[in-house]
């Protein structure tokens, strides 16, 4: 059995504990939150261990790993003390508010051995991975241009006072939704190296942007767009795509299926050529606990499972996560230019 603890008990950390609680693998030794009425429900309902503080927990309860799902401004110091305890890693996403705390994260992880993952699920979703299997594969031949793409009603109006709407706490269009899109653009597509243009625009907010456009070139040199509003009101909730286009054909690509046309006779077994269309339930394996999405369950699968040495630890790692932190961080002198 793997042992785990976890930190914050919010609506992301609930979820994961559900889902841990589940894991036939897993056995939870603690749960920390600040909120005394958390963890009084906690002490009424389960049999976990409660603390309001972190570091106690740590020092008094036996966990071969720990989830951390708290504001991104304290995920640099928490992921830290847990690291140097020598525990495995898996932590909410975005993975730090700096590029030089997540370095120093990606290093500590790697020169102590632990396995380390960030919360990035989308790359989890069948028609995501089976987006990347196409990409990658060659079948869309040169690849001319990508865009990648999120829209949603998560700020319609003007409010303030949560951390949505603090900078400080990782608010912001950019940092919490545009996060997701950039990773999959990193892992799909090919890692971004440029930034050649950006605007970050507030539509509701005061302090942080609701809109992100960005020129974004990769490390092969192809270039594409990147486009997210979190501000739109057309969309029942938020909607993220990528489209690639290439010489042998082109692919448009969001979490429930995937439309993909070829124009040559080259395609992967179970495509044809013109238009084809493969949903979600077509490239998604049965989970064995259903929360909100299996891919949920299959992030915290796989991160029991490199635990355990089943599987490398190679999707999701402080190191790609640090370099979509680092993406972030160019968009941002990009548009202050």
């Amino acid at each position: 059995m793997i042992k785990v603890a976890l930190i914050g008990a919010g609506k992301m950390g609930i979820s994961h504990l559900s889902i841990l609680g589940a894991h036939p693998d897993v056995q939870i030794t603690g749960v920390s939150d600040t909120s005394k009425m958390v963890l009084d429900v906690f002490k009424k309902f389960t049999t976990f261990p409660g603390f309001t503080d972190y570091e106690q927990m740590l020092n008094e309860v036996d966990a071969d790993a720990v989830f951390v799902a708290v504001p991104t401004k304290f995920h640099a110091s928490m992921i830290r003390k847990v690291l140097e305890k020598g525990k495995h890693v898996f932590a909410e996403k975005p993975f730090c508010l700096s590029v030089e705390e997540g370095k120093e994260l990606v290093e500590m992880a790697a020169a102590r051995k632990l396995v380390n993952q960030v919360g990035y699920h989308n790359k989890f979703v069948g028609t995501f991975r089976e987006l990347k299997r196409i990409v990658q594969g060659g079948y869309l031949g040169e690849l001319f241009h990508f865009t990648g793409e999120a829209y949603g009603p998560v700020v319609i109006r003007p409010k303030q006072g949560n951390w949505r709407a603090d900078p400080a706490e990782g608010g912001g269009c950019l940092m919490d939704y545009a996060s997701h899109v950039i990773d999959l653009i990193n892992d799909t597509v090919g890692p971004i190296q440029k930034v050649k243009g950006a605007v970050l625009k507030p539509l509701f907010s005061k302090s942080v942007d609701d809109s992100v456009s960005s020129l974004l070139e990769l490390s092969n040199g192809l270039s594409g767009v990147l486009l997210v509003n979190w501000s739109d009101i057309t969309y029942r909730k938020m909607s993220t795509s990528i489209t690639v286009q290439g010489s042998k054909g082109k692919i448009i690509c969001d979490a429930n299926e995937l439309k993909v046309y070829f124009n040559s006779n080259e395609f992967p077994e179970g495509y044809s050529k013109g238009w084809n269309v493969k949903y979600v339930t077509d490239l998604t394996d049965p989970v064995a606990f259903y929360l909100r999405g299996e891919e949920y369950s299959s992030q915290v699968d796989y991160f029991i499972k490199a635990v355990q040495g089943k599987v490398p630890n190679t999707i999701n790692s402080f190191q790609s996560a640090w370099h979509t932190d680092k993406v972030i961080s160019l968009i941002k002198q990009s548009a202050n230019q």
